[in-house]
């Protein structure tokens, strides 16, 4: 069985690869995990994960990262991972309201695979092995820094994080049947430029515990890939 672990950039991975890639590389626990960094954004992110995807044929892709939150709320450095997926800026903003290609009547709601409009990973309980909480997301190729624009698309999509690579994952593996996990931990709130408000070493931190913890747990469940 062969897992991939990819992220945006090596460093949301780099503090678990030593330790996973020193242990779960020879196959003696049933699997082999590598690691791939696939780039900023959507689009960079799907031609990377659709080569990797063809050329390595992986049981399992996990994207990690780290990602803004529309709840005010919720504590930053939180993990989480994504069962569902919307595009969040492929449209129009056009008398206040935000349209998206769906609306546009540009592409059909449920045409494969995305189902009422959203990517969801029809598998997310069964790899969601940490029993993580179970989130939507929005994938932007303009992070979302506008008090108005926040307002419209969590009016339209009620999502809880935004990130610009998680489409991309959730589009390239259900289009391909390819088992996948979206896990990201909370570095900021949406909207906030300040940086030092920001737990940006904390969600790393965090998100590194999650996918130790998970390999570890995929190494003592029995998964029927």
């Amino acid at each position: 069985m062969k897992v991939l672990i990819t992220a945006a950039t090596a460093m949301e991975w780099l503090p678990a690869f030593t330790q996973i890639e020193k242990n779960y590389t020879d196959g003696s626990h049933g699997f082999t995990v590598s690691f791939h960094a696939t780039g900023v954004g959507m689009l960079v992110s799907a031609v990377t994960l659709m080569q990797l995807v063809l050329l390595e044929q992986p049981d399992l892709v996990i994207q990690a990262g780290i990602a803004g939150c529309f709840d005010a709320a919720a504590p930053l450095g939180q993990v989480i991972a994504v069962r569902d997926e919307i595009l969040g800026d492929t449209g129009v903003e056009e008398g206040g309201a935000w349209k998206d290609v769906f609306d546009l009547n540009l592409e059909n709601p449920d045409s494969a695979p995305f189902t009422n409009k959203r990517l969801t990973n029809n598998q997310f309980d069964r790899y969601n092995l940490l029993g993580l909480p179970a989130v939507t997301g929005i994938t932007v190729n303009e992070i979302t820094t506008k008090s108005e624009r926040k307002a419209l698309l969590t009016q339209k999509y009620s999502p809880y994080i935004e990130s610009m690579e998680g489409a991309a994952l959730h589009y390239v593996c259900g289009k391909l049947q390819v088992p996948y996990l979206q896990i990201r931990a909370v570095s900021n709130y949406i909207g906030e430029r300040d940086k030092t408000k920001w737990k940006m070493k904390d969600a790393i931190v965090n998100l590194n515990t999650a996918l130790l913890d998970y390999i570890g747990k995929l190494g003592t469940t029995n998964v029927n890939f």
